[in-house]
């Protein structure tokens, strides 16, 4: 009499955890990813993230770079610190150069911004999950230059310091020509916020226009 092959247990979904301030695209997310990996859980705060991604301890976390109370970075670190085996992939609608040199800088395996495909983020995450290093193509080169040069000498600049995260994201779509409506529809905020936020930036650096704006953020190669 022969003995039955032991049944092959089926490969476990990959535990994927959400950070971003935004609902919606917390939502779409979840919806583009369903049956692809297990989205175990979301937080909307750099407190809620610290503390659910503590207790769930995802394979791989899904970082949102710009957020109200301090962003991708301060989840990443704190976390790092208490659980270094969870893995990091900033997802983000910035590509600035210093918010991609930032987050790999402080531990993050990928950055890839909001534009990738549902197919294409799968992938970037059992890359990461796997320990790959994951970056949307332009982005690549802005790591590589940024750990080539080690510039980690740059002189501070004290008007730029003045900006919040937010205002540095929007002051850079503005200067590069965006509307309104469009910086808006980019960073998932209201045309009134965008507003206060150019009418802040504005105020702090002694301007009276967008045009001023634009010259000033392309002087320091922000656009």
């Amino acid at each position: 009499m022969t003995d039955n092959p032991t049944p092959t247990e089926a490969p476990q979904a990959l535990r994927v955890f959400v950070v971003d301030d935004h609902a919606m695209f917390r939502a779409g997310v979840r919806a583009e990813l369903a049956g692809r990996v297990d989205v175990i859980g979301e937080a909307s705060s750099v407190a809620e993230a610290v503390s659910r991604i503590g207790a769930l301890e995802p394979d791989v976390v899904l970082l949102d770079v710009h957020m109200p109370d301090g962003g991708g970075r301060a989840v990443l670190e704190v976390v790092r610190r208490t659980h270094p085996q969870v893995r990091f992939l900033a997802l983000s609608v910035s590509d600035a150069a210093e918010d991609v040199i930032g987050l790999i800088r402080a531990g993050a395996r990928g950055y890839v911004t909001k534009t990738i495909s549902s197919d294409e983020l799968a992938a970037a995450i059992r890359r990461v999950a796997e320990g790959d290093a994951v970056f949307s193509p332009r982005l690549a080169g802005f790591v590589l230059d940024a750990f080539a040069s080690r510039s980690d000498t740059a002189v501070a600049d004290p008007e730029l310091d003045q900006l919040t995260n937010r205002e540095r994201e929007v002051l850079r779509l503005l200067a590069r020509g965006y509307a309104y409506k469009e910086i808006a529809k980019e960073l998932f905020i209201s045309i009134k916020t965008v507003e206060t936020h150019v009418s802040n930036v504005l105020r702090k650096l002694q301007m009276s226009n967008r045009y001023e704006l634009s010259r000033w953020a392309a002087d320091r190669r922000l656009v």
